[in-house]
């Protein structure tokens, strides 16, 4: 006769695995927190909501900052924020199934279905290839972008400061955390070459997702590809010149950011840097608070849109704006059915969709109204920071040091929130109930 588990482990099983993964992360911001505190992490006092922000900031891979990263932390603290962004960025869950192929211990049947929450996918089927296709990209990235760094770094700190900047800037850059060691950000090296191309190419990579990378690496033809990964690729084949050459368009004239440079090729570089880095990773290379309103209207859809899923990036996902547009389209055209790249969207995942971008649209409105009732400033300001900590971005017109603790918590929660809340809205969306009673249908006016 089989034993039986134990009362607390018999409850823990039955705990929703997105609200296990959700207090995971939680766990993970203390402990980071509690490692910021020590003595030996930084050279300067902080406080506890200081390290706080900090920790969430780090873990939610979003990159808004209360402390000077480079000055204010030493290289034990940086190392810290490097751990957490990666564990971040990585998924707590992929990275715990590292670890117990290392030992050689079987994942079982609960972590794969924790790993599937924390992956974003329906079933467990691939799970175990899609995390081997995880490893191999992030180890390869990380280590080709950190190498590739050290050309420009190495030349301007020195060996060892230049490898651990050309290190730190190349795990910040791969989970599209934003988080630098350089008080400026990446200003200094507006139209350095090297940066321009490596930064923006490890958080391309990081943040289309990895199930776009598994069918790339798998190297199978356009038909082969899954509908996902088409409008993926797509999505941001569209995205990316049009952000770009929406910036240069807007700012071309501006002299606190595109007019300060006098040629061409410098302009179209920095326009380059920051049309991309806005949706996901959060780097700037030039003054964000000196935008006009315009384009800061501009970044804020596109923090909101955001990456990919089953990526390192945040906002509400290009699939599921480009779900979100189809649907519009057909109700115009009074279709019924919704199809893209010769593949059908059932009526369950525009459900979804609906229910992702109207709890993003009450988030971000809370949080708007919650900072705009306790904060002075200016109201674009404050809209700029709450969209860049729910799409998990960190840029900022200059607003978060102005933050009082109150707006801080808002922020911790809202940075919270766009990390795993849809971990746990895509669980209660995805378990189905099978109705008892059919009632009637009624006619509701709308419009």
């Amino acid at each position: 006769m089989p034993r039986k588990r134990p009362f607390l482990i018999r409850k823990f099983a039955q705990v929703p695995p997105p609200l296990i993964l959700a207090l995971l992360y939680g766990a993970l911001i203390l402990i980071g927190t509690a490692a910021l505190m020590l003595p030996i992490s930084r050279t300067v006092p902080i406080t506890l909501s200081d390290a706080l922000f900090t920790a969430t900031s780090a873990v939610t891979v979003t990159g808004l900052v209360v402390i000077d990263t480079g000055s204010d932390l030493t290289v034990f603290g940086q190392v810290v924020i490097a751990i957490l962004i990666q564990l971040g960025g990585l998924g707590l869950m992929t990275f715990a199934v590292v670890i117990l192929a290392a030992l050689g211990l079987p994942i079982g049947i609960t972590g794969e279905l924790y790993l599937r929450e924390d992956l974003n996918q329906s079933s467990v089927y691939r799970i175990t290839r899609l995390v081997r296709t995880i490893i191999k990209v992030v180890l390869t990235c990380e280590i080709a972008g950190a190498l590739l760094l050290c050309i420009s770094f190495v030349p301007r700190f020195g060996i060892w400061r230049g490898w651990w900047e050309s290190v730190f800037h190349s795990i910040s850059a791969f989970n599209n955390a934003g988080f630098s060691t350089f008080p400026d950000g990446l200003v200094s090296f507006a139209t350095d070459p090297v940066v321009n191309i490596v930064i923006p190419a490890l958080f391309i990579i990081g943040g289309i997702g990895y199930v776009v990378l598994d069918d790339l690496l798998m190297r199978r033809p356009w038909r082969a590809w899954s509908l996902h990964t088409k409008i993926m690729i797509t999505g941001t084949a569209i995205l990316i010149p049009l952000s770009v050459a929406n910036f240069a368009a807007l700012e071309w004239h501006n002299p606190g950011t595109l007019a300060q440079y006098d040629s061409i090729a410098a302009r179209l570089t920095v326009s380059w840097f920051q049309g991309v880095t806005t949706r996901t990773a959060g780097f700037n290379t030039t003054d964000i608070g000196a935008l006009h309103d315009s384009t800061a209207l501009m970044f804020i859809s596109l923090m909101m849109i955001g990456g990919g899923s089953t990526s390192t990036a945040g906002g509400i996902k290009v699939t599921t704006i480009t779900v979100g547009i189809l649907a519009t389209i057909a109700f115009f055209r009074r279709q019924t059915q919704l199809h893209l790249f010769g593949r059908s969207i059932g009526l369950e995942q525009v459900l979804k969709v609906m229910a992702l971008t109207a709890i993003s649209s009450i988030v971000i409105f809370v949080g708007i109204f919650l900072m705009a009732a306790s904060h002075d400033g200016n109201f674009l300001d404050i809209c700029f920071e709450v969209a860049s900590a729910f799409g998990t971005v960190g840029l900022s017109r200059g607003y978060t040091g102005e933050l009082t603790e109150f707006g801080r918590a808002v922020i911790i929660v809202i940075m919270f929130l766009g990390r795993v809340g849809p971990l746990t809205l895509g669980f209660f969306l995805a378990t189905r109930t099978t109705p008892r009673v059919r009632y009637p249908e009624g006619q509701v006016h709308l419009g």
